[in-house]
């Protein structure tokens, strides 16, 4: 059985961030998301390797 296709609501509570936060990191941090028509679609599992990656940290620059 395939594992479902979740909208930028559903990834957004699966992450417990905003939506906007979720298209703010597609387009800054290459989230993986897949463009359908209008919508952006998510794999969960995807998701979750990409964050387990590092990729939604945040790095602050000491100067």
């Amino acid at each position: 059985m395939s594992e479902p296709w979740l909208s930028a609501d559903d990834i957004a509570a699966h992450l417990g961030v905003t939506k906007e936060t979720v298209y703010v990191w597609i387009a800054d941090k290459g989230m993986p998301a897949h463009k359908v028509g209008r919508l952006w679609k998510f794999q969960a599992s995807e998701v979750d390797e990409w964050v387990r990656g590092g990729g939604a940290s945040t790095h602050i620059s000491e100067t």
